[in-house]
């Protein structure tokens, strides 16, 4: 049985790889509360060798994914460390630490299917001193699910509406929604891209980041032939539970669609924002249960053009932040995974069936046991 009241820690960099997330979470009994976050940066080098090797632009042989992981996790581990010294608390009263890892793959179909998250456990546990979970996909993918996305069952436990249906958008590099019924159901998959192509975009022509407040997309206009070839990429039309990442929607992806050529950069940024908004407004309209209210959460949350694009889309439907809820919308997912290693130590599944598509409920996530000298 669980004490009253304890600490996790919960650590993810996301498919834009923009900052390890950091979230020291409290529960009491069975709520959490984020006590501190905050987001590590990665160094420019090790970002874009991550960058580039999810965009399958370069070979990963075995000597390079060797140091790439252990320099991941040293970087994880710092991240940790950092939030905890933020809030003046020891490592020694943190129950567990779950981690998500740096997704360099994620390919849930085909023959074999699979993903890998990096960022060794094992130099987590050892620097940090704090038992750790990781590896919380597999287990999905093993039952046949997708591996993805898992943050529902979290929005599920924070956010589960009372009177209609409410929806979740979670806008990271790639974005998902999370559909809770007022029966307790929850469904959920991610529709495409919301600041993956964006950012890279921004990067490659302005040599930024992220495109800050969306005045670079606001600077351009829609160029509609390129969002209709974008549009018809297969992956929108397929029905759910499906997920994705940057290795499908990257810059050659983007490159490989002839309408590129002859426009502005600030037009193809534009057409991009307008490819988010879209998917994600089609998708709310189509599985969203007539939903009314759309929670959001993820980075994209502080792209002003995105989110008044989005809003537009919806209609009469509400968009509003987490924030509303008690609920930092940079920390969500951070928070997720800090719920999601509370669900393994306790021996709890932590995956949704009707959202993975997996057989069946499964305990996600392997456990790292503390140094205990």
């Amino acid at each position: 049985m669980a004490d009253n009241s304890e600490l996790y820690l919960g650590l993810i960099s996301g498919t834009s790889a923009d900052g390890i997330d950091a979230a020291l979470v409290r529960f009491e009994d069975e709520q959490p509360s984020l006590v501190a976050g905050l987001t590590h940066p990665w160094p420019d080098d090790l970002r874009a060798r991550i960058l580039a090797i999810a965009q399958d632009e370069q070979r990963l042989d075995l000597d390079t994914y060797g140091r790439l992981d252990v320099a991941i996790g040293r970087l994880f581990a710092e991240a940790a460390l950092a939030v905890l010294a933020q809030a003046g608390v020891a490592a020694s009263n943190v129950r567990a630490l779950g981690s998500h890892g740096q997704t360099i793959r994620h390919r849930p179909a085909g023959e074999h299917p699979f993903t890998l998250q990096i960022g060794d456990a094992s130099v987590i546990a050892e620097s940090t001193r704090i038992e750790t979970v990781a590896d919380f996909r597999r287990a999905d993918i093993a039952a046949g699910g997708q591996g993805a996305p898992l943050v529902p069952a979290f929005h599920a436990h924070v956010l589960a509406p009372t009177a209609e249906p409410r929806v979740v958008l979670n806008l990271g590099g790639i974005a998902n929604v999370s559909i809770l019924g007022v029966d307790g159901s929850v469904t959920g998959f991610d529709t495409g891209p919301a600041n993956g192509l964006m950012d890279a975009w921004c990067q490659r022509q302005l040599g930024e980041p992220y495109d800050r407040d969306g005045h670079f997309a606001a600077s351009g206009r829609v160029d509609e032939r390129l969002l209709a070839a974008l549009l018809a990429d297969a992956y929108f039309a397929l029905p759910p539970p499906k997920s994705t990442g940057r290795e499908h929607f990257h810059l050659v992806w983007l490159d490989g669609h002839r309408e590129l050529s002859g426009l502005a950069p600030a037009d193809v940024q534009a057409t991009l924002l307008a490819l988010s908004a879209i998917t994600v407004a089609h998708d709310i309209a189509r599985y969203g249960h007539g939903a009314r209210q759309v929670v959001a959460c993820g980075g994209g949350v502080h792209n002003a053009a995105l989110m008044e694009a989005i809003r537009s889309r919806l209609g009469p439907v509400e968009l509003q932040r987490s924030s509303a809820y008690g609920i930092d919308p940079d920390f969500m997912e951070a928070m997720a995974f800090a719920w999601l290693a509370r669900q393994r130590i306790l021996g709890r599944p932590g995956n949704l069936p009707a959202v993975t598509g997996a057989s069946g409920h499964r305990v996600l996530g392997a456990v790292y046991l503390a140094p205990t000298a």
